[in-house]
């Protein structure tokens, strides 16, 4: 029987698709592989609509779960990771929805002070670069963080999913639902408030904004797998 880092590297050729059937069998393998592969994708798009680190996880998390069960089944017609990042927007909104519910139900009761979440980030990627590159950069990611959480929040999600991720223009539209054209227009308005922030570096500091990897992804995925196993024990008994 291979080994647990054997099994990882077995499945890492595997699709998302081929990896997909797999976690739906509960197989821990192909749900590391896949998580590790998107976690940090998904934590961004949902930092780009809830601006807060801890809710972010908790969203990204619960997106997982609606993945590898029935709760969000896989119907082909959007690639892999653009269904993914549907998800994880749905969770992020309606996170962000029942916190304002919250929030107008404490005002009606007379509450005016409300205490505001602490973003926690985590320390970026290793890099080879010399202290004082890393530490201009390092800068650079914390301002452009901070111009990015001013955004509103449509500019803000369009953003992070076609600049920050990658996403192309069909693709974006797609997670979020919405036209093409909307996507486009939001994106150059976006683009257009950030620009001085953004030049010269804005691909140097793109990389090491939003960071969610290392100790956090991998507790994030051992999160998810406790998650579906104790599920799995509730269907089986």
């Amino acid at each position: 029987m291979p080994s647990g880092s054997q099994a990882l590297r077995d499945v890492a050729a595997l699709s998302d698709i081929e990896l997909h059937g797999l976690a739906l069998r509960g197989d821990e393998a192909a749900i590391r592989t896949l998580t590790q592969r998107y976690n940090q994708r998904l934590y961004r798009i949902a930092w780009g609509i809830l601006r807060n680190g801890a809710d972010s996880e908790e969203a990204v998390q619960d997106a997982w779960i609606k993945a590898f069960t029935a709760g969000a089944p896989f119907d082909g017609r959007a690639s892999y990771a653009t269904w993914l990042a549907r998800i994880a927007i749905n969770e992020a909104l309606e996170r962000r929805r029942a916190a304002e519910r919250r929030a107008r139900l404490l005002e009606g009761q007379g509450i005016t002070e409300m205490a505001e979440y602490r973003a926690r980030l985590a320390d970026g990627p290793v890099s080879h670069a010399s202290p004082e590159e890393s530490a201009a950069r390092a800068e650079i990611a914390q301002r452009l963080q901070r111009a990015v959480a001013r955004l509103p929040e449509a500019y803000r999600t369009v953003f992070v999913l076609r600049d920050v991720e990658g996403l192309s223009i069909e693709e974006a539209a797609s997670a979020m639902g919405v036209p093409v054209q909307i996507i486009k227009t939001r994106l150059f308005r976006a683009r257009r408030r950030l620009q001085q922030i953004l030049e010269p570096e804005l691909r140097a500091a793109l990389q090491e904004a939003f960071p969610f990897g290392g100790e956090r992804c991998a507790a994030l995925t051992e999160r998810v797998i406790a998650r579906l196993l104790e599920r799995q024990k509730g269907e089986g008994s």
